[in-house]
């Protein structure tokens, strides 16, 4: 049974599974962006228990094989991170979390943020609408793009 629920990040065994996730996808992410330096792999289990942030988990059978994480500001809906186990590559599990933050969490407006050479990421947003409105190069270096819908 393949499902969507939200996560509690403030218990230590769901922040463990989400922080699996995020390092086992966000190690694939710095190989296809081209860096060893990426601030989202810095991230641990602590910082994910303690987060304010809302965590959206799709389940496949029992297994948790993604996470996007989701935060309210204002009216707006900012997508935080979007990550999906390697094991469940290419079965659709992003489309299905964005189709759901977007029609499920009242929002005027989404953001999302993502590395310029992210191309898969960046195809995926504009399939639910996203345009670019923005790009930076922040300390670390890695050149990224905002898109919002």
């Amino acid at each position: 049974m393949n499902l969507i629920k939200k996560l509690k990040n403030s218990d230590e065994i769901t922040a463990t599974r989400i922080y699996d996730v995020f390092q086992s996808a966000y190690k694939i992410e710095a190989q296809l962006i081209g860096t060893d330096n990426f601030p989202p792999l810095s991230r641990d289990v602590n910082h994910v228990r303690s987060s304010k942030t809302d965590f959206y988990g799709y389940f496949y059978d029992d297994c948790l094989a993604a996470v996007i994480e989701i935060e309210m500001n204002d009216k707006n809906l900012e997508i935080n991170s979007l990550t999906v186990d390697p094991c469940f590559f290419r079965k659709g599990i992003a489309d299905k979390l964005i189709a759901y933050v977007l029609t499920s969490i009242a929002h005027d407006k989404a953001i999302v943020e993502t590395a310029v050479v992210n191309e898969p990421a960046i195809k995926l947003y504009q399939k639910h609408g996203f345009v670019e409105f923005k790009r930076w190069t922040p300390s670390h270096g890695i050149e990224k793009l905002a898109l919002s819908v």
